[in-house]
């Protein structure tokens, strides 16, 4: 595509970040693939933390402090046990001295315990602090990604399993700074300091200290992988929560209605359960392998023991040297048992981490050319040359014929053009590509003869405003709603808009006026009521191509003329576009065509068409003979 790479440009197949794809995490490679890939993940993650490098020093530097302070516990704790056998001994040294001693040991095992416990709080509120920040910073990135994707990305992938990777993956990441990385750097230090420690005041006894490495080497590193898995496979599962939960919010009056609380309440039972089952899982895994690496260490700890005390009875070693081995080896436990986590941590990491960046990697596929300018429409002519389009590649994949077929017409500034056609014939479509919605597969789209390709997107759709028939509202009041794409318009433009959408005696009535808070998608209005705010959101622009595609679906025929009659003036500086089943709606425009099946099969006036006998004719006659059927109160002020 000539204006930028494309959504699935990442290496994401097309209709990718499907809740049961496995694309973007290579379940199907190889362990070499899977582990690059990871490596790849977790080293973003640091480069992130590494933008804030006075927070990283401090919380590094803090973690190697606590570290050293904790290597020098057993050095102090060994020497007190010995100080205190000669003080209990009656040995050479005099018991003043012994006193002496073992006071200024137990002083500095004191202040080393102190100063490591003051050290590791540094540590693990600047993990945390970092851990938040970076979450912040994803959390805006991921937000704005979100709001730049093209619609054609949304079209594919769930809200709920975007909200998923917004909060639970991003989780997984914040939580690695501090229970992955900080954590990593305590282990190393107190496993490589413990270990020169162990080796250079005995050698075989620091060798069998350190039996047991191997075999957490092991099992740590297979663990990881299993670990891994099983956090693809949960945050999928959470996200099939975040689908059904969001999908049963939004219908929950459809819900109601037909009395299917028990089934939705079935269904979500059945996803929970399945979630629940790879929670236990994983569980399993992380508990069993930190259970089989302390029982190795332990068996290790036995021999050194062992070992040591022959020593201490052959006199070639003093209890507290022996001390000194046993409390290092005590504090070498911790690292054992922490691997465990560590593995949870970095898989999660990981796992979250390939998820949340495979949508902050992606491309919108529509997007700004590098050569664009912004649109300054003067007459505001719309033009469509021989236009084509299909939705996807898949759809054409399937053998489904495109959306448009080679469609083209024109309308000038203070002209309207009609468009009327059975569902799935493409009307909505059209109204969706004039914005840039989507980009047609064939042919171009014009304004005062500029293709709008070349137009950035922002002065575009300043441009060209479509109100929908699915009238979005905000959890927010009347006047923020019709003020929606002009946050600075003062009252009187908002009561001005709203008196064009004939919705200003409706709000007038409300005890709180303009300032009535919407409920939740507009909840507590009816459809017609927020159809006209959809309809004074867009009259408050001015904008120089107006798009109402089948927007006065649910107003009566007699406020939809009133409407018309108050757009009038506003219309006569724009280029407009009237989507419609009402053929009523259409009788005024200069221009009617007809879809079927993408192509414009009959094109004309009102009164062309239905002297032409096909297919508006038909269906005029099908609608005039309904009207005449109903009574005369709910068709007054109808067009005649």
């Amino acid at each position: 595509m000539a204006n930028g790479k494309a959504e699935q440009s990442s290496g994401l197949p097309d209709g990718a970040i499907t809740l049961r794809q496995d694309a973007y995490q290579g379940m199907s490679e190889n362990s070499e693939q899977r582990v690059g890939a990871d490596a790849a993940v977790l080293w973003r993650i640091i480069r992130l933390a590494l933008r804030y490098r006075v927070r990283m020093a401090i919380a590094i530097g803090a973690t190697v402090a606590a570290a050293v302070f904790q290597l020098m516990i057993p050095r102090f704790l060994g020497a007190a046990v010995d100080n205190a056998l000669g003080l209990l001994g009656g040995g050479s040294i005099a018991p003043e001295i012994a006193h002496d001693a073992l006071f200024e040991v137990a002083m500095l095992l004191l202040g080393a315990s102190v100063l490591r416990g003051a050290f590791t709080l540094l540590h693990n509120y600047g993990g945390e602090a970092i851990g938040h920040i970076i979450a912040y910073d994803l959390r805006l990135a991921f937000y704005s990604k979100l709001q730049k994707l093209s619609f054609s990305f949304h079209d594919r992938v769930h809200s709920g399993e975007l909200i998923t990777r917004g909060m639970l993956d991003l989780e997984g990441i914040r939580m690695f700074i501090n229970t992955g990385l900080l954590r990593l750097v305590l282990l190393v230090n107190l496993i490589g300091g413990g270990g020169y420690m162990l080796l250079s005041a005995d050698l075989l006894l620091g060798l069998l200290s350190f039996a047991f490495v191997p075999f957490v080497a092991w099992r740590s590193s297979t663990a990881r992988l299993r670990l891994r898995a099983l956090w693809l496979a949960l945050q999928e599962r959470m996200g099939l929560l975040g689908q059904i939960m969001d999908e049963n919010l939004t219908g929950i009056r459809v819900v109601r209605a037909f009395g299917a609380e028990p089934y939705e309440i079935s269904k979500y039972d059945t996803a929970a359960d399945e979630a629940m089952t790879i929670a236990d899982e994983r569980i399993k895994t992380r508990a069993a392998s930190t259970s089989v690496m302390t029982f190795a260490f332990f068996i290790a700890m036995g021999l050194v023991l062992w070992v040591g005390g022959l020593r201490v009875l052959e006199g070639a070693m003093t209890v507290g040297e022996l001390t000194v081995f046993l409390t290092l080896i005590t504090i070498l436990q911790q690292p054992v048992r922490q691997l465990g986590l560590l593995v949870n941590s970095i898989a999660r990491a990981s796992t979250c981490g390939g998820r949340l960046f495979a949508v902050l990697d992606l491309e919108p596929a529509i997007q700004d050319r590098d050569s664009a300018r912004p649109l300054s429409p003067a007459n505001g002519t719309v033009r469509f040359e021989n236009v084509s389009f299909a939705y996807s590649s898949a759809q054409a994949g399937a053998g489904l014929p495109p959306v448009l077929h080679d469609i083209s017409f024109a309308v000038a500034r203070g002209k309207t053009l009609g468009i009327v056609g059975p569902p799935g014939s493409g009307k909505s479509t059209i109204a969706h590509l004039l914005p840039r919605y989507y980009d047609p597969s064939g042919g171009r789209i014009t304004i005062d003869g500029e293709d709008i390709r070349d137009a950035t997107l922002d002065t575009l759709r300043q441009a060209v405003r479509v109100v929908q028939q699915d009238a979005f509202l905000f959890t927010a009041s009347l006047e923020n709603n019709i003020a929606y794409g002009d946050p600075w318009a003062d009252d009187g433009m908002i009561q001005d808009a709203a008196s064009t959408a004939q919705i200003d005696s409706f709000v007038g009535a409300l005890p709180e006026g303009y300032g009535t808070l919407v409920g939740e998608r507009g909840v507590s209005l009816s459809g017609g009521q927020k159809q006209r705010i959809a309809i004074a959101r867009a009259a408050i622009l001015h904008a120089a191509v107006l798009i109402f595609d089948d927007s006065t679906a649910a107003i009566d025929a007699e406020t939809e003329q009133r409407i018309r009659e108050s757009l009038k003036t506003q219309m006569q500086n724009c280029a407009t576009i009237i989507i419609s089943h009402r053929l009523g709606a259409l009788r005024h425009a200069d221009e009617i065509i007809f879809l079927e099946a993408g192509r414009i099969v009959e094109r004309g006036t009102h009164d062309e068409l239905v002297l032409h006998g096909g297919h508006y004719a038909a269906l005029f006659a099908l609608q005039s003979r309904d009207d005449a059927d109903l009574p005369s109160s709910m068709t007054k002020g109808a067009a005649p």
